[in-house]
C-alpha cells in the first residue's frame, strides 16, 4: 500500500503519507459532522509534511467534488440574507490573504496558522454569544476575515464557525447549511484565483486522488454522526478535533519529533 501511495506522493516519506491520510480522514469527519472544519484540521498538519503553499492547493482538489454537491443541498435551506454579504467581501479579501500566503516563511506560516485555529477553538468553546439577527457591517467584515483566513490557508471557515456558531438563535442544522452552501460558492471564487497565482498544479491533483476516498469515507461518518449526535456533542466534537490538530502542528515540537 505504501509503495503504490508513494507512487502519488513522490519525495514523501511514510510518516508524511501516514499523517496526510489521518489528517484527511479526521478533517472529513468533522466537516460530514459540523459543515466545516476539514481545513481548520487539515491544514495546519498537512502544512508540516508539505509547507502551507503546497497544502493549500491540496486541499482545494480534495474539497472540490464534495463541497458542489453538498452545497447544492443545502442551498434550498441556507439563509442567502447572511450569505451574500459575506460572499461579497470574501471574495474582495481573498487576493490579499494569498499574498500573505506566498509573502511569509514556510515557519512564520505554520506559526500563524496553528494559533488562529487554536484562538478560534477558544472562542467558541468559551461560550460567547451574541443577540439577534447579524447587521451588515458585522457580515461584511466576517465576511473579509474570512477572504483574508481562505487565502493564507483555506481555513475560510473559521470566522464563519465564530460568527454562526456564535449566533444563540442559529441551531447546528441552520449553521451548517450555512457553512455548506457558502463553500461551495467560494470554492469556485478561490479555485479561479488559486490557478491564476499557480497555486492549483497538477502535481497537487495527483497527490489528491488517493485521498479523495479516505476523505469520502470521512464525510460518509461524519454526516451519520452528525444525525446521532446530541447539540452539545456536535460543539465539543469538532472544537477537540480542531484543538489536538492545531495543537500537534505547532512548530515547537520539530525538535521533539525530530523534524
Amino acid at each position: 500500500m505504501s509503495f503504490n501511495l508513494s507512487s502519488f506522493m513522490p519525495g514523501l516519506t511514510a510518516d508524511g503519507i501516514a499523517v496526510l491520510l489521518a489528517a484527511t480522514l479526521l478533517g472529513g469527519l468533522v466537516r460530514g459532522f459540523t459543515g466545516f472544519g476539514f481545513a481548520m484540521v487539515f491544514m495546519p498538519l498537512a502544512s508540516m509534511i508539505l509547507g502551507p503553499v503546497a497544502a493549500l492547493g491540496l486541499i482545494w482538489f480534495i474539497d472540490l467534488p464534495f463541497a458542489l454537491p453538498i452545497a447544492a443541498r443545502s442551498a434550498k435551506t441556507a439563509e442567502w440574507r447572511e450569505i451574500l454579504p459575506l460572499l461579497l467581501t470574501a471574495t474582495l479579501a481573498l487576493p490579499a490573504g494569498i499574498w500573505l500566503l506566498i509573502w511569509l516563511d514556510r515557519e512564520t506560516m505554520r506559526w500563524v496558522l496553528a494559533l488562529l485555529v487554536l484562538s478560534a477553538v477558544g472562542l467558541m468553546a468559551s461560550g460567547w454569544r451574541y443577540h439577534g439577527r447579524p447587521t451588515i457591517p458585522l457580515s461584511l467584515g466576517v465576511g473579509a476575515l474570512s477572504g483574508l483566513f481562505n487565502g493564507m490557508a483555506s481555513i475560510g471557515g473559521m470566522p464563519l464557525a465564530v460568527f454562526w456558531l456564535g449566533a444563540q438563535r442559529n441551531d447546528r442544522h441552520k449553521t451548517r447549511a450555512n457553512m455548506q452552501a457558502f463553500f461551495g460558492v467560494s470554492t469556485l471564487i478561490s479555485g479561479t484565483v488559486l490557478w491564476w497565482k499557480g497555486i492549483l498544479t497538477g502535481g497537487a491533483l495527483m497527490m489528491a486522488v488517493p485521498l479523495f476516498a479516505i476523505y469520502g469515507v470521512g464525510l460518509w461518518a461524519g454526516t451519520h454522526g452528525f444525525r446521532l449526535a446530541s447539540e452539545q456533542t456536535f460543539r465539543r466534537g469538532a472544537y477537540l478535533v480542531i484543538f489536538l490538530s492545531a495543537l500537534i502542528s505547532l512548530p515547537l515540537w520539530d525538535a521533539v519529533i525530530g523534524r
